[in-house]
C-alpha cells in the first residue's frame, strides 16, 4: 500500500490527517516540511518515538527526483515522477542579480497544443492535484531562498483551476509568500481568466498572445478557436478592473512568422484600453516542432530589435525575456524535452 505524503499538504489538511497530536505537534512538522526537511527522522523537534510513528505511516514526498540537471547560467531542472508512474518538470531560474524563481507545472503534458510549445506536443495525461503543485515548490525551495513563483511550466493552468487556486492558498496563507510575487501564466483561458478574477487570490496574471492576428493566433494556438481575441480582451479588462493590477502579454517570436510590421499594428490595437507591458520571448529551438509543414526557427537578432521598437514606437511598453536553462531544456516551452546529462 502507498503511504500517504503529507508535503503540499495544507495546514488545515494535515491537522486533519495527523488528528490524533496535538496542534501545536502538527504545526511543528508543517514547518519542518515547509523548509524541505529530507526525513522525518531530521525533524528534531519531535520526540525519536513520534518520528518513527510518522515515518511507519507516511511518506514525507508523493514525488520522486528522477532527474536533476544544471546550467552554468544557475538554472536547476528537476524531472519528477509522480505515484502513477507519470513525469512532469519544475525548473529553478536565476536573474542576474540572484534572484531565484520556481517555475511550476499544473498538469501532466498539455491539453492546448500550441505549436510552438514541446510541452503541448506531448498530449494530455491528467491534472495535477495542488499538494503536487505545492510539492515542487517545496523541492525547489530545499535548493536555495526563493523570491518569486511563476505558474508557467508544464500545463495550462487555468485548466485546473481548483487545484491551482487551493496551491495559491498553500503558498500565500501557509507559506506565507507573497501574492505579488507570484504569476500565473495562461495561454488566454477566458472562462478561466474571469472566475480567477472572481475568486482568485490576486496573484499576477500573464496571457500568452503571441499574437493578435486572429488567424495566425488559431494557426499557432488551437485554444484560441474557442477563446478569441476580442473575448479574451474582454475578460483581461474584466481581470484588471477585479484585480487592480499591470498584465504582462507573452508574445513569443517565431522567425518570419509573427514578427512583421502588421504584427506589432495587431498588438498594439489589442493592447487598447489594458495596462500592460508586453514581454517579447524569442523561440528557443525545439528540434522536430513545425509550422504547417516548415521546421519553426529562432527570431534573428535583429528581428527581434526591430519588432520591439515597433511597439515602443506606439507607446507600448516591452520587456525581453532572456534565455535561461536552455542547454538543459529548461527553457520557456522546452520542457518535457529529455536531456541524457545528469547530475547527482
Amino acid at each position: 500500500m502507498i503511504k500517504r505524503a503529507l508535503a503540499g499538504l495544507s495546514l488545515a489538511e494535515l491537522q486533519n490527517v495527523l488528528q490524533t497530536l496535538p496542534a501545536f505537534r502538527v504545526r511543528q512538522v508543517f514547518h519542518w516540511l515547509a523548509r524541505g526537511v529530507s526525513s522525518f527522522e531530521a525533524m528534531t523537534e519531535l520526540p525519536v518515538s513520534l518520528r518513527q510513528d510518522l515515518a511507519n505511516r507516511f511518506s514525507l514526498y508523493s514525488t520522486i527526483v528522477s532527474q536533476r540537471i544544471e546550467d552554468s547560467d544557475g538554472t536547476v531542472k528537476l524531472q519528477l515522477s509522480l505515484h502513477d508512474h507519470t513525469r512532469i518538470e519544475a525548473v529553478l531560474l536565476s536573474d542576474g542579480a540572484g534572484r531565484k524563481t520556481a517555475c511550476l507545472s499544473t498538469q501532466v503534458g498539455c491539453p492546448v497544443a500550441c505549436v510552438f510549445c514541446k510541452t503541448g506536443s506531448l498530449g494530455f495525461s491528467r491534472n495535477l492535484s495542488y499538494p503536487e503543485i505545492v510539492e515542487q515548490f517545496l523541492r525547489l525551495s530545499s535548493i536555495t531562498d526563493l523570491a518569486n513563483i511563476v505558474i508557467m511550466g508544464m500545463g495550462e493552468p487555468l485548466l485546473n483551476l481548483e487545484a491551482l487556486c487551493s496551491a495559491l492558498v498553500v503558498l500565500t496563507s501557509d507559506l506565507g509568500i507573497s501574492r505579488r510575487r507570484i504569476t500565473i501564466s495562461t495561454s488566454g483561458i477566458v472562462k478561466g481568466i474571469r472566475e480567477l478574477a472572481d475568486k482568485g487570490p490576486g496573484a499576477r496574471l500573464a496571457c500568452s498572445l503571441t499574437t493578435a492576428d486572429p488567424a495566425l493566433r488559431e494557426r499557432l494556438m488551437p485554444i484560441a478557436r474557442a477563446n478569441p481575441l476580442p473575448r479574451l480582451h474582454d475578460a483581461l479588462a474584466y481581470y484588471q478592473q477585479k484585480q487592480g493590477q499591470r498584465l504582462t502579454l507573452e508574445a513569443v517570436l517565431l522567425g518570419n512568422l509573427n514578427t512583421r510590421e502588421t504584427d506589432a499594428a495587431a498588438l498594439g490595437a489589442f493592447v487598447r484600453g489594458l495596462d500592460v507591458v508586453i514581454n517579447l520571448i524569442p523561440w528557443n529551438p525545439i528540434p522536430g516542432l513545425c509550422f504547417e509543414g516548415k521546421p519553426l526557427r529562432e527570431p534573428r537578432v535583429r528581428e527581434v530589435e526591430r519588432f520591439s521598437t515597433l511597439l515602443e514606437q506606439q507607446g507600448i511598453p516591452v520587456t525581453r525575456r532572456f534565455r535561461k536553462g536552455a542547454s538543459i531544456a529548461g527553457a520557456c516551452g522546452q520542457l518535457g524535452v529529455m536531456v541524457s546529462e545528469t547530475t547527482a
